[in-house]
């Protein structure tokens, strides 16, 4: 069950965390606009956790500077602009924080504790978090910061907006801006596919989707791609085991050989049926499976991510792949790299996702308002109807990591990009 609290909520703050994704406007717009209707104060917390996560030793939050309060005139014509009005970062106060134990520990804590502390300089009487499941996690750590906190210290209820183009949320269907991070990249694959056509050649695209397939599966099937890879399918002889030299552990890894070799296939195939081009799409987290050599020297992130855009995995794979066309073959096909991604991100948003966005805004007064929630992520389903799914069942207990939503291998979904893909004998 969720827990509840009995305030009257005059005062909220809003803030935005990770990547940007298309309609996000939609989502702190009617956020805030729902609260200004009944009177309530809206503060618009700028660039994620970055300012609040140094309040102590940064003095006192500026409004204008740190912050802003939403007004009418402020909400006009917001609902479906690009970008984000109040900014992100990906500053994680709750990086330290890996088990319920180090709650208790004030120096592994002291970040959320500076950030609860900046919350309650603005005298909030709840924070509405929207971000990815990284976010997910520090909204849920900073409740349980305040349930450890001495019983009559302030306390706000924490209600969070799942916010990913890369769709692999648990707890919902489709996220806000996925549909049209789709479509931007899938536009790009269709402009690309004729490029190839002209030039007999292939480009092989590198799309966002670091835990799962999702925008790549998307943009592949919308885009007409020749071909289409993620982390899910890397299993069966495509996928092995090695020794972390970091860790010591071991460590899921991708055969590239016969990854390459699955690509060379469908190459060979089109030439078959007299197409000597086409698109591939893969989406970078296969990056996290490459074998150790390819990731010597690549830094890590505040989250312990890799840091994928510094591979390049576009360009070392098509790389290996005009090698492997040659030696199959003995002919040469030109294959191009690209990363795709960051044009996505502030896409102008398409209807569905301006009033999916619109009702996640409007869930979070719903669940403080008229529910009285504390700890739940606002989601929807259906006819966008909303629910409220509580932190405990989206992040382990005892870890406090979340779990991904991968697409589902034999899945519907999944086995029509395979329909729709070239066929080969393999």
């Amino acid at each position: 069950m969720p827990d509840h609290h009995t305030l009257d909520i005059k005062r909220v703050a809003i803030l935005f965390a990770g990547g940007p994704a298309p309609a996000a406007n939609a989502v702190i717009s009617t956020a805030a606009f729902s609260f200004l209707e009944e009177g309530s104060q809206v503060f618009g917390i700028k660039h994620g956790y970055s300012r609040l996560a140094d309040y102590t030793a940064a003095g006192p939050l500026q409004e204008g500077v740190d912050y802003l309060r939403f007004t009418h005139e402020s909400l006009t014509h917001a609902r479906s602009s690009r970008g984000i009005m109040i900014g992100t970062a990906r500053t994680n106060p709750g990086k330290h924080v890996s088990s319920p134990e180090h709650l208790k520990d004030r120096e592994l804590v002291a970040p959320l504790r500076r950030v609860y502390e900046g919350l309650c300089s603005l005298e909030i009487d709840a924070l509405i978090s929207i971000g990815g499941d990284d976010t997910l996690k520090t909204a849920n750590k900073l409740k349980m910061f305040q349930d450890n906190l001495p019983g009559d210290a302030r306390r706000f209820p924490v209600i969070h907006l799942p916010k990913t183009i890369d769709n692999d949320y648990s707890g919902i269907d489709f996220t806000f801006g996925f549909f049209t991070a789709v479509e931007t990249l899938a536009e790009e694959i269709r402009n690309l596919n004729y490029d190839a056509a002209a030039g007999k050649a292939y480009f092989l695209c590198e799309a966002m989707g670091r835990s799962a397939g999702w925008l790549a599966y998307g943009a592949a099937i919308a885009g007409e791609g020749s071909l289409v890879m993620s982390v899910e399918d890397i299993a069966g002889d495509l996928a092995a085991e090695e020794v972390d030299p970091e860790t010591g552990k071991p460590r899921k890894i991708m055969v590239l050989d016969k990854v390459i070799d699955k690509m060379v296939d469908m190459m060979v195939a089109r030439e078959r049926e007299g197409r000597e081009y086409g698109t591939i799409v893969v989406a970078e987290g296969l990056a996290e499976f490459l074998p150790a050599k390819y990731l010597e020297g690549v830094s890590r992130d505040d989250h312990g991510h890799i840091n994928i855009s510094a591979i390049n995995l576009g360009a070392l794979l098509s790389g290996l792949l005009a090698k492997a066309y040659t030696a199959r073959t003995g002919k040469t096909r030109k294959v191009n790299g690209l990363q795709l991604g960051y044009e996505a991100r502030c896409a102008p948003p398409h209807a569905y996702d301006v009033m999916l966005g619109s009702q996640l805004g409007v869930g979070a007064y719903r669940a403080l308002v008229e529910e009285k929630l504390n700890g739940v992520m606002v989601s929807v389903s259906g006819q966008l109807d909303l629910h409220y799914v509580p932190f405990n069942k989206l992040v382990d207990p005892q870890t406090l990591v979340t779990k991904v939503r991968f697409i589902e291998p034999g899945s519907d979904f999944h086995r029509l990009a395979r329909f729709l893909e070239t066929c080969t004998d393999s």
